[in-house]
């Protein structure tokens, strides 16, 4: 089934939720209007519709190969990533003094979103790339900015992220790879990453590894960590490459899903030692790479969005298409496509509400993001950040988590076709499910939840942003609109249950931490959820002005409908959540270990 992008949601969702009118005022985005969003999305959709999208089963069927210490990607996706990079979209949201065109994070996102729904496998590797550009922009020198970034922007040389060993996964206090000072300022390298997303390949000219090492003589735990870039091939005064450095893939991961996005075990070092220079300070490496994981968990989130929309086109496609059974109605004689029977209208609509709400999301959040770095008030700024900051473990672990539910009930519409590979149902739940997992799990993405963002204030931050929703709750009350009235009652029946959770979390996280983060993940999809129905809440208000203004009936009736099937099947199961928060820490708790 081909892929179409959905150029017109996005654009709704920016000019109307996430405010792009708004960031023109600001000197660095005054020409990144909605005709310009407009614009690059129409283009991107094209490239990812013609060119991308077709590669996406063909990756699926014929992974990416290791041979030799050699990746050869998937025919045809080193070509497709040559148009990609001529195309400029690795330095879509870059800065321009690196050839990057400066556009907004907001105008990123959505294209962030098109590229990962045409393949995600194919994704990754600029997503990776995204996040290392991220954390040379803050923490590089000018030298290895200058170095590194134009051809990182330009999509000559790709970029990858080197954390996890085969000891250390998510606590980062265990890493072992060393790092030995030279006399000339650089650091040798010894040690073993695994888990590199296309940690090696033949796309690129270059890879720039940014990796997590211990210089001797540190300080243990993560206070002893730094961030060291170790490209695949040295790199010349002029700029030109030199030798190939001793950094090499031993081989690659046989996956569920994402097949043909080389997963590899990089070893450093074998051979004399892999040089590295410093990022930064030593020590602080850390610090350095939660920005690079700030930037990928946020794509992460959009991946979910991403798989999602994919799987959700394919089975109304099908749903369209398939002729069983008579509806119940009696309004037809003989088979009906399956689009009639209200079962399968209700997966529908459950797999476009999850999918419109946490776009919704993920668009508001980098239209924060672009506030916080660009706006020239220093409080509004703060603001922003703070706001984004909550929402990132929200857009990576409710969308993901949401993404794995509509991609299974994709398979469901099928029926035993969506068990069988050649429909292609099934890819799109196999990919989804890394995205849970990667770049921090789902309780990883709660914990930081549960503790940097509620505890550590004792609730503050997340009463504040209860409070955001009051406002949409009050307009929707006051509406003569029947589904607006009924989507109001459950936005704040669903606020109320998150503020009773918010009450426990932050009032039990010291005195009863086990009983804190029982809950945690609970409490994190509450809050997805909460924010989720919120932005639908909006959307329903916008869409009720536009629908009496006469200006396109066709789709703002379809987004009333979807925010109060959201309220109805969605957003009502919030109460039941809180309970399960506030009230279930015992019975999770209470089996003993030995009985397991």
């Amino acid at each position: 089934m081909t892929y179409r992008a959905p150029v017109k949601d996005m654009l709704f969702v920016m000019k109307e939720l996430a405010g792009i009118d708004e960031l023109t005022k600001l000197p660095a985005f005054e020409d990144a209007g909605y005709d310009t969003a407009q614009a690059v999305l129409e283009e991107c959709a094209k490239f990812n519709e013609d060119v991308v999208a077709p590669l996406n089963v063909e990756g699926d069927r014929n992974p990416s190969t290791f041979k030799d210490g050699k990746v050869i990607a998937t025919s045809g996706f080193k070509e497709a990533f040559k148009q990609f990079g001529e195309g400029g979209w690795q330095g879509l949201q870059h800065p321009t003094d690196f050839g990057g065109q400066g556009l907004p994070k907001l105008i990123g996102a959505a294209c962030g979103e098109m590229i990962n729904s045409a393949n995600v496998s194919f994704a990754l590797c600029p997503l990776l790339t995204d996040g290392a550009i991220e954390a040379l922009l803050t923490a590089g020198s000018d030298e290895q900015k200058q170095t590194f970034l134009p051809n990182m922007l330009s999509g000559k040389w790709t970029g990858s992220m080197n954390l996890t060993e085969p000891q250390a996964g998510s606590d980062l206090s265990l890493v072992r790879t060393r790092a030995e000072p030279q006399a000339d300022g650089t650091y040798k390298i010894f040690g073993t990453k695994i888990f590199i997303t296309w940690g090696e390949h033949d796309m690129a000219e270059n890879i720039v590894h940014l990796v997590l090492a211990r210089v001797q003589g540190a300080p243990e735990g993560v206070k002893g960590i730094s961030l060291f870039i170790v490209p695949k091939f040295l790199v010349n005064a002029d700029g030109s490459l030199g030798a190939r450095n001793d950094a090499h893939c031993v081989s690659i991961e046989h996956k569920m899903g994402i097949k043909a996005s080389p997963t590899c075990v990089l070893q450093f070092g074998d051979h004399g030692g892999a040089i590295g220079t410093l990022v930064g300070q030593e020590n602080r490496g850390l610090e350095y790479m939660f920005i690079m994981m700030n930037a990928a968990r946020f794509g992460v989130g959009v991946q979910g969005i991403a798989v999602a929309e994919r799987s959700y086109q394919h089975a109304v496609a099908y749903a369209r298409d398939r002729l069983q059974s008579r509806p119940v109605d009696g309004s037809m004689n003989s088979a009906a496509p399956i689009i009639h029977h209200p079962d399968v209208r209700r997966m529908l609509m459950t797999m476009r509400a999850y999918t419109e709400a946490c776009r919704a999301m993920a668009l508001v959040g980098a239209s924060a993001f672009d506030a916080a770095h660009e706006h020239p008030d220093a409080a509004v700024r703060a603001e922003n950040q703070a706001f984004y900051e909550f929402m990132v473990p929200l857009i990576k672990g409710y969308s993901t988590e949401m993404s794995i539910e509509v991609a299974s009930l994709g398979v469901q519409v099928h029926g035993g076709m969506g068990f069988i590979e050649e429909t292609g149902a099934a890819q799109y739940m196999r990919d989804s499910k890394i995205l849970t997992i990667y770049e921090g799990t789902t309780a990883i993405q709660a914990n930081d939840f549960v503790g940097r963002k509620t505890a550590r204030d004792g609730g503050t931050a997340a009463r504040a942003i209860a409070a955001h929703v009051e406002p949409t709750e009050q307009a929707l009350a006051a509406s003569s609109n029947a589904d607006a009235q009924a989507f109001g009652k459950r936005l704040t029946a669903a606020r109320e249950a998150f503020l009773d959770a918010v009450g426990f979390i932050a009032g039990n996280t010291k005195s009863s931490p086990n009983a804190a983060f029982a809950g945690s993940v609970p409490y994190l999809m509450l809050a997805g959820n909460l924010v989720g129905g919120w932005q639908l809440g909006r959307a329903l208000l916008v869409a009720l002005d536009k629908l009496a203004a006469g200006d396109d009936t066709a789709f703002m009736t379809a987004k009333i409908a979807t925010a109060r099937f959201y309220g109805d099947h969605i957003l009502s199961k919030a109460p039941g959540v809180r309970d399960s928060i506030v009230d279930g820490a015992a019975g999770c708790l209470a089996m003993p270990l030995e009985a397991f």
